[in-house]
């Protein structure tokens, strides 16, 4: 018998549909482990589990299709195969404040929220593997709402089988790297909410607290309706673009190099790296889009020294 070929078991997992694929099985099969009956009582207690574990409809459907694999090698292959996939990250939000602490290799996620209120991450890493669990979770997260993500189980990983591929040091980042994706998901639906609580003020605002030039582009105003959300009482943005003709990253349209000072309340009680991350995180996809952004943000109470 030929062996199976990678290409093979990705188009099982990720072209046909996971009822027929399972009910194409034969009803026993070995693994160098264990002999695994597909029985409807296995299938049944499969999904309760399943649906214990909170998980998003596209999670949900990669969790039963790796856990029934049955073979720890094709797992790994099959993540191998997922990073391959993987979209590329633009390389100007590979920042450190998009880092996942923890891992054995250099991680970077970033998180958006489009106007129908579903978030949507990107993400990149240097170790394959590790790249093939970000694509993962990337695909399983995206287009959900944040509370949606909020309730995943990281126990997912088990009923997978896909931890018996990881080290300890593996599993511990892909730990963060789910935690991370919460906490941007979460970050981004508080902003809205408070944006839509206080939109009449904000609105005021703009038109006396921002210092925006009426000669600015159409990234200078994208920039600056984005801070908005923030409620700032100060912004100065600079575009340094001019001083950059020429060099990489300054494109056609001459917005690729600006310099923001910004103050809000919503700075409070942050370190710089969260603060800049903040600012990073409201910009959103417009950040691929700049090439360099220098970012001063303070509190009202600091700016007043």
């Amino acid at each position: 018998m030929r062996p199976i070929h990678i290409s093979i078991l990705s188009l099982i997992l990720i072209v046909a549909p996971i009822s027929s694929w399972m009910t194409s099985r034969p009803t026993t099969y070995r693994t160098s482990r264990t002999t695994i009956l597909s029985s409807s009582s296995s299938s049944s207690t499969s999904s309760t589990n399943i649906e214990s574990l909170g998980l998003t409809p596209e999670l949900a459907k990669l969790t039963t299709a790796f856990s029934s694999i049955g073979d720890d090698k094709l797992r790994y292959k099959q993540l191998l195969y997922m990073a391959n996939q993987l979209a590329p990250m633009d390389d100007s939000l590979k920042t450190p404040n998009n880092i996942v602490p923890g891992c054995l290799s250099t991680v970077y996620i970033h998180a958006t929220k489009r106007d129908d209120g579903s978030i949507h991450f990107q993400g990149d890493s240097d170790g394959l593997l590790t790249k093939g669990l970000v694509a993962l979770l990337v695909r399983g997260l995206s287009g959900n709402g944040a509370q949606n993500i909020q309730k995943v189980d990281p126990q997912f990983i088990q009923l997978a089988g896909i931890s018996a591929s990881l080290t300890p040091g593996r599993n511990n980042g892909f730990l963060n790297m789910l935690k991370v994706m919460k906490q941007q998901a979460k970050s981004l639906e508080e902003l809205q909410s408070s944006s839509d609580q206080n939109e009449g003020a904000a609105t005021s605002e703009s038109d006396t607290s921002t210092t925006s030039s009426s000669n600015g582009g159409t990234k200078y105003d994208a920039i600056i309706q984005a801070l908005q959300i923030l409620q700032p009482t100060k912004i100065d943005l600079i575009d340094n673009s001019h001083q950059h003709a020429g060099h990489a990253g300054n494109d056609m349209d001459g917005e690729s190099h600006f310099d923001l000072y910004i103050v809000a309340d919503a700075f409070d009680g942050l370190n710089l790296v969260k603060r800049h991350k903040l600012v990073y995180t409201v910009l959103g996809e417009l950040m691929p889009k700049i090439h360099a952004l220098q970012i001063r943000a303070q509190t009202p109470s600091e700016a007043s020294k």
